[in-house]
């Protein structure tokens, strides 16, 4: 398990949902996402994460609403193409059960958060790569990085929901060398 993973893009998926109208859910995703993992079982201090999601790849099956999403309204994409998470820390808390630290920065506001996440497991795939899974949610305040717009509703609330819920299924590949340890 040791060793240094990245992300497939192909399988996994960093994900969002949240309230419309106070009555429905709409989910999301971002289609173009890059990550890293370093895991050091022996000296877990040393674990390291980082995701990078192309903001312009958001996709919440609606062309009207992905433009919105782009927009300074929201991400403002063309100013900040990029949201990133880069761990400071991973503890395990229990088996299969980790809890990664780290500075999220969506727009121009850096943030720090905690990510309960479970690994769901280690295979190798049928092409002979090592392939690790993990899965997590966390919910945050969107108006803590700026994403400010909103509509109320003539029966009172709002339009979009300030409480987002950011949802990782993550698959990734060990890079297997001659000199690193069997898994």
């Amino acid at each position: 398990m040791s060793g240094d993973w990245d992300f497939d893009p192909a399988h996994t998926r960093i994900g969002f949902s949240a309230k419309h109208a106070m009555v429905s859910t709409v989910r999301g995703a971002f289609n173009d996402v890059a990550g890293a993992l370093h895991v050091d079982l022996d000296e877990p201090e040393n674990s390291t994460a980082e995701v990078v999601l192309r903001v312009a790849s958001v996709d919440t099956r609606s062309a009207q609403r992905d433009e919105h999403l782009r927009s300074a309204d929201f991400f403002d994409a063309e100013t900040w193409p990029d949201i990133v998470f880069r761990s400071t820390r991973i503890e395990e808390v229990s088996e299969n059960a980790l809890v990664v630290f780290g500075e999220l920065t969506i727009r121009d506001v850096t943030k720090q958060i905690t990510v309960p996440i479970e690994f769901t497991g280690v295979h190798r795939d049928a092409f002979g790569a090592l392939r690790g899974g993990f899965e997590g949610t966390r919910r945050l305040d969107r108006r803590e990085y700026g994403l400010e717009w909103n509509m109320p509703l003539d029966a009172g609330g709002l339009l979009v929901s300030e409480k987002i819920t950011l949802e990782f299924e993550i698959s990734a590949v060990k890079r297997e060398g001659a000199s690193e340890e069997a898994a």
